[in-house]
């Protein structure tokens, strides 16, 4: 058995992306950056950029040029410290019912792996997430991997394991970024945990 968790959302009651970029920046440097950011944010709202690029603009301006070493840093104190008050008591619950079933539990989200990383890690939890590209030690902004979303949630689930293997694939998201992976599930929940 395997099973497959949404984060954002699913897992959590609040968006790790928001969150974590407040953790690292500070509040009113977020909101002023969210200011300078509108008009390519309002044009993400009507649907003329894609998520993909509104998401990495968004991590560009924030984070494009921080020392890797410094960002990691901050990820793992964020995973280590924020991530538990921002999560579902039914999502945790599922998490420890499929691990105390020796199911292989797995973490696919669109958010930024480093910010996971350390959490996944505590809860043995294996992790599949969008990756940043790093060049000489420095975040770049953009992404090392496709935005894991939507179907790149399937490419990436399916390039890392073999489903056939499993008895029964459960599946757990909450948005339309999980259509195409609750649709791989022989068991699929849609917002299980509200």
């Amino acid at each position: 058995m395997i099973a497959f968790f949404d984060f954002d959302g699913t897992i959590t009651k609040k968006d790790s992306l928001v969150e974590f970029i407040q953790f690292a920046v500070g509040k009113p440097y977020y909101y002023l950056g969210l200011l300078l950011l509108s008009p390519m944010l309002f044009l993400y709202k009507i649907k003329i950029i894609s998520n993909n690029v509104a998401k990495e603009k968004l991590i560009s301006y924030f984070f494009s040029g921080w020392k890797d070493a410094d960002f990691k840093e901050v990820a793992d104190n964020y995973a280590l410290t924020q991530i538990d008050k921002i999560t579902r008591i039914k999502a945790i619950e599922k998490i420890n019912w499929h691990n105390a079933q020796g199911h292989k539990v797995v973490v696919v989200s669109a958010s930024i792996e480093c910010w996971m990383k350390k959490w996944c890690e505590n809860k043995e939890i294996d992790l599949i997430g969008t990756k940043l590209e790093v060049k000489k030690n420095k975040i770049t902004g953009k992404f090392l991997s496709e935005n894991c979303y939507g179907v790149e949630k399937v490419n990436r689930i399916k390039a890392r394991y073999n489903l056939s293997l499993y008895q029964v694939v459960y599946v757990y998201g909450d948005s339309i970024g999980d259509k195409e992976m609750l649709a791989i599930a022989d068991k699929a929940y849609y917002k299980p945990f509200r």
